[in-house]
């Protein structure tokens, strides 16, 4: 059964439908049917403009994604003692101070990074399958490259909800019944020559290491040990890593880090506000791809970049 998001008068219903081949074909190929904006009440709205220059991102050679869990950004950016990693990280690359998830719990905040909706989903069920457009259909669509890679996913394709410290909750890609399950990687499959990285991959530490049952320490010490040589390699390979959070620990608004690091950026602070759906529409502008969900009412965050138009 594929699940697929019916917004009227105001409010938000779930239709159950089936979907046939055909129709996720279709999806695989157009990868640009808007899936609605499907923001939950009391979710931070994705702003219209930004400070900076709309419209402009360069295009990188590889981008890399990982997703941290359950942490504000007070729990993390100036906290120098638990996160050294990632406060240098934001000092050589560009921090968002007013970064905002859309929704609690996790699920829904990677759909909408995903998809550019949460899919009607408002709590971590389990398993979810939507026939809608998404991030990775719509690079393969254009004939570029996604993969997810999920520390403890026991094995490729892996459909199941959990295993060890892995949580099906963390990976949207799986819910997408579109994308080919060799998408759906273990963090071992992670390539050591960063050249042969798809063109966007995300990265899903296991519950310890993204801050869910750890401690930001252990996540901060994960990142380093796993992804420092991908950041200082693609600070000289025009490439990014793109470190987020889901959500915050229900004490900051929803306010999370965000740090975008690599060659194409110019460091600093910076106050604009952003969220999950402004960062997808950042990443699609970045390959070309049309814009899905409430990406396509969002405004790509164009301010950070070395060369502006």
């Amino acid at each position: 059964m594929i699940r697929t998001d019916v917004h009227g008068g105001g409010r938000r219903r779930r239709v159950r439908a089936a979907a046939g081949a055909a129709v996720l074909s279709a999806v695989l190929l157009a990868g640009c049917a808007g899936s609605g904006g499907g923001r939950p009440p009391g979710s931070s709205p994705a702003p219209a403009g930004s400070t900076g220059a709309p419209g402009h991102v360069p295009r990188p050679d590889h981008v890399v994604v990982v997703v941290e869990e359950n942490k504000s950004y007070a729990d993390v950016i100036g906290n120098a003692a638990d996160a050294p990693y990632i406060n240098a990280l934001a000092a050589q690359g560009a921090s968002f101070s007013q970064s905002y998830a859309v929704a609690h719990p996790s699920q829904p905040n990677y759909l909408a990074l995903f998809s550019g909706s949460v899919q009607g989903v408002t709590d971590d069920s389990c398993p979810e399958s939507f026939g809608t457009a998404n991030l990775g259909s719509a690079l393969l669509a254009a004939g570029l490259t996604f993969t997810g890679y999920s520390e403890d996913l026991p094995v490729a394709g892996y459909t199941g909800c959990a295993a060890g410290g892995y949580a099906r909750k963390h990976n949207p890609w799986v819910d997408f019944a579109a994308l080919p399950p060799v998408v759906n990687q273990p963090f071992t499959a992670f390539p050591g020559d960063y050249s042969t990285l798809p063109a966007l991959s995300f990265v899903v530490p296991n519950l310890t290491h993204d801050m869910h049952d750890g401690t930001v320490r252990q996540g901060d010490d994960w990142l380093k040990a796993n992804l420092a040589a991908y950041a200082d390699w693609a600070r000289t390979h025009n490439s990014l890593l793109v470190v987020t959070w889901d959500e915050d620990d229900d004490n900051q608004g929803n306010r999370i880090a965000t740090v975008v690091a690599g060659g194409p950026v110019a460091p600093g602070s910076y106050g604009e506000r952003i969220d999950h759906y402004r960062l997808l529409r950042t990443l699609e502008d970045a390959y070309g791809l049309p814009p899905t969900g409430a990406a396509a009412d969002a405004a790509p965050i164009g301010d950070i970049w070395r060369t502006q138009p």
